[in-house]
């Protein structure tokens, strides 16, 4: 069963380690308990729905209004564990063919119905937050259209229903040798219509490239009526339509069948992680095996401060200083940052490939785990969103960020973010933990991905309100450093009073008008995006 305001499964857990434990109180304070509101009591806040049960496809019991109303962003845990949750969808649809998307899309035209596209739920912007408006609002969730249409073999093009899961995705393209090669940390509950919705990373892009790269085509159901855009190779006529698709947020339609490139199973695969001796040669090895071209599927290097949070976590204190030591007689001390390297492919081109590493890697005083890191780094891929519930029992909140900067801006952005986080509390007498990692990469330059967690307050009021320093602390920083203000999570309603900093005046206009083309109702999805 899913948690209805937390991250994912009731039955997964994620224990915070007493190391974690103690240097959170070190660092950020003693934590202040607090009560978290019942599934009741929010059940409770519910309104009378302003539709009739009889649309096509929805239901409008309560239950399934609460499930659908928030998504993962700490706003949304705030308001949901503190009970403060005050806006609902009026319904629910679960359309389950594209003749249950057309008329849900003629109904909500005849009838001034707004609807939100909702795939897994795991947005961290407030992309499926129904807003406070005058008109009703339906919630279209996708997870009954979940299949794959088909996949054509001689041209590597799979296609699915764009409701279906990540773990369906690998579970049915793998039973016929290939995969997608798209591991967000979202990956267990997230869909493909949400990657396409928000052009989203996976972990693995530096070998098999974001969704964009992967998106081939679609079938988008519009209030002006369906919009095909077949797949082919590439294109030199004029724009390419389908970049109107990607990152639209649900705002021009809703995608129905969604055609992406995929891949042959690689016959090896194995990560490996690095101790290096400092950030500065890390960030050295890092840019040379990005600007070279080296044959990797997987970037991930930590700064000091996130690679000692990851050593705490892990909570094995005897294995933990025993490894200390052993890489301090190695020339790595407390400003050491881990290294992970991911390979898949070719036996030959992976064996190859991962003694160059290696080599390189020695050359610059790198001290090797092999795959003793990697592995476990592997095993809790996709748990360290749990992580966040075992945080807040514990009385601490954590959110994350991320933008993307050239090279020669990565460390004064870093610096500026991690600062202007840690003392955005200070009005509070409140202390803040941030640490960043580099995580995707390009050859002009890399993803910055920081976290910090800082107290949760006894009311909501000022929890809520902290969150929104630190919130626009740091994107008044990546704005300084002329960052992207999203790499990867898109811009919902949390990074939209900052998306003209990039895209400027002229660019939000022509935002404005491409929805207005598609939607001259302003149904789908008011209020997210611009």
């Amino acid at each position: 069963m899913r948690r209805f305001n937390g991250w994912g499964d009731e039955d997964v857990e994620y224990p915070l380690k007493d190391t974690m434990k103690r240097m959170l109180r070190e660092l950020v304070g003693e934590p202040v308990y607090t009560y978290t509101a019942s599934k009741d009591q929010l059940l409770s806040k519910i309104d009378k729905t302003r539709i009739r049960s009889s649309v096509t496809c929805v239901t409008i019991r309560d239950i399934d209004r609460l499930y659908h109303a928030r998504g993962q962003s700490l706003p949304d845990w705030i308001s949901l564990r503190f009970g403060e949750v005050n806006t609902f969808p009026d319904g629910v649809a679960y359309p389950t063919d594209d003749q249950d998307l057309k008329e849900l899309i003629d109904i909500a035209k005849d009838n001034k119905f707004c609807l939100i596209p909702y795939g897994g739920g795991t947005s961290v912007l407030g992309h499926i937050n129904p807003i406070s408006m005058d008109r009703p609002i339906i919630t279209v969730s996708m997870e009954k259209m979940n299949r794959i249409v088909g996949i054509n073999e001689q041209n590597r093009v799979a296609e699915f229903y764009a409701g279906i899961s990540g773990p369906d995705i690998e579970k049915t393209l793998m039973s016929m040798g290939y995969t997608l090669g798209h591991f967000p940390q979202s990956f267990e509950f997230s869909t493909l219509g949400g990657w396409v919705a928000t052009k989203s990373s996976g972990q693995q892009s530096f070998g098999y490239g974001r969704i964009d790269n992967m998106f081939m085509g679609a079938e988008v159901y519009t209030p002006k009526g369906m919009l095909k855009i077949p797949h082919v190779p590439d294109s030199a006529a004029g724009p390419d339509i389908k970049e109107l698709v990607l990152g639209s947020e649900g705002r021009i339609g809703i995608l129905s069948k969604i055609s992406v490139r995929i891949s042959k199973i690689p016959e090896k695969e194995l990560f490996e992680a690095y101790f290096m001796p400092s950030w500065e040669v890390g960030f050295k090895v890092v840019k040379m095996l990005t600007q070279e071209r080296y044959p990797l599927s997987l970037l991930r290097l930590s700064n000091p401060k996130e690679t000692t949070a990851h050593l705490l976590m892990a909570g094995k204190e005897f294995i933990i200083g025993m490894l200390k030591k052993y890489l301090s007689l190695r020339g790595v001390t407390d400003q050491g940052s881990l290294l992970v390297v991911g390979y898949s492919g070719k036996s030959k081109v992976v064996n190859r490939t991962q003694r160059e590493v290696r080599s390189l890697i020695k050359r610059f005083k790198g001290v090797p785990t092999y795959t003793l890191i990697g592995k476990a780094w592997q095993k809790n891929r996709f748990k360290a969103p749990y992580l966040r519930n075992s945080l807040w029992e514990e009385g601490y909140a954590v959110d994350t960020l991320e933008t993307c900067v050239p090279w020669d801006k990565v460390g004064s952005t870093i610096r500026d973010i991690e600062e202007s986080l840690e003392s955005a509390l200070i009005d509070e007498d409140e202390r803040v933990y941030a640490f960043s990692h580099l995580s995707h990469f390009y050859i002009t330059g890399p993803s910055i991905y920081t976290t910090y967690i800082y107290r949760i307050a006894r009311d909501f009021g000022t929890t809520l309100n902290r969150w929104k320093k630190l919130k626009h602390a740091a994107s008044k920083a990546i704005i300084r450093n002329k960052g992207t203000i999203s790499h990867h999570h898109g811009v919902g309603l949390d990074h939209k009073e900052y998306l003209e900093a990039e895209k400027g005046e002229i660019g939000i206009g022509i935002l404005k008008d491409m929805i207005s083309s598609f939607d001259p109702y302003n149904i789908m999805n008011p209020g997210k995006l611009v």
